[in-house]
């Protein structure tokens, strides 16, 4: 199955190309660029006060208010320190790249703003690994509310972290196809013991959110990823937070593309049949008759 990229590709290959173009001695050009992302995020590229040898890149979260409670401030801070300005009106969080002073990586600078976003999830997982790396129990769930109706739940026990997404399938056939998928995380589990156990409720909230408000109804679906010390650490946290970030988005768009692979192939057997039944039509060929002086005529 196909990872999802965990950075914006437009954000970095607009930097790249604008950062080689200053570094070649070219002359910048005005830059107006503004690209979703999933999860109702947005960002935007684009020249400050119309400086062409400024660059401004500002993302809009919906629910940074949510990551902020848990460091987002701190840890962007951490991250862009060099690069970090004033937000942009109407945006979160706002990174500003001189184009007369290119840096020679350049490359990894493009790729570190492309990966704003995730920046800006790895807040909340960073703080309650370190809670688990502690030891320190009762601390408060996490509750970010990343689209409008579905919720990230993070929790730190001593021994593992629990990661819970709630997400909501529009189709009765999306729940069946979102249960095979979990199925096979399961198996993957079989076959590879450092993997994370994966739990998926149905309907009904898992037993972590019981006592909470946490949503319940037919097309409501819970996923939950036990993460362990192995996970957790600071040699694989990095890793960890790059695809558990993304996994309702790796869910949901493997769904419709399963769904879109069964279509094509029941178009495709539609038009096997039909060549069938055309070929079994029998002809209804009339047979031509000639008079006693030649000509020929056909009988109704």
């Amino acid at each position: 199955m196909i990872l999802l990229e965990f950075h914006n590709r437009i954000v970095q290959e607009t930097l790249i190309s604008k950062f080689k173009n200053a570094q070649e001695g070219s002359k910048p050009d005005t830059v107006d660029v503004t690209c979703a992302d999933f999860d109702g995020v947005l960002y935007h590229i684009s020249n400050p006060d119309g400086d062409k040898n400024k660059l401004l890149v500002s993302i809009s979260l919906k629910f940074y208010t949510d990551l902020q409670a848990h460091g987002a401030d701190t840890l962007i801070k951490r991250e862009y320190c060099d690069y970090l300005t004033s937000p942009e009106a109407g945006y979160n969080v706002s990174l500003l790249y001189n184009l007369e002073s290119v840096p020679q990586d350049y490359e990894e600078v493009a790729k570190k703003a492309a990966l704003l976003k995730r920046n800006c999830f790895a807040s909340v997982f960073e703080k309650y690994f370190d809670y688990q790396q502690k030891g320190t129990e009762g601390r408060e769930r996490a509750v970010i509310h990343y689209r409008d109706d579905e919720t990230m739940y993070v929790e730190a026990k001593k021994d593992r972290v629990t990661v819970i997404f709630s997400t909501i399938f529009k189709d009765n056939d999306d729940v069946v196809i979102g249960k095979v998928f979990m199925q096979e995380f399961k198996e993957g589990r079989r076959k590879y013991q450092q993997a994370p156990q994966v739990l998926f409720s149905h309907r009904e909230p898992p037993q972590e959110l019981q006592d909470t408000d946490a949503r319940t109804g037919d097309n409501i679906c819970y996923i939950t990823f036990v993460l362990f010390p192995r996970h957790t650490s600071p040699a694989a946290r990095d890793n960890t937070i790059n695809l558990i970030h993304t996994l309702r988005d790796y869910l949901h768009y493997h769904i419709k593309c399963s769904k879109a692979y069964i279509h094509q192939r029941m178009r495709a057997k539609t038009s096997d049949f039909l060549k069938v039944l055309n070929r079994a039509r029998p002809e209804n060929k009339e047979k031509e008759k000639k008079t006693i002086t030649g000509r020929t005529f056909n009988r109704n």
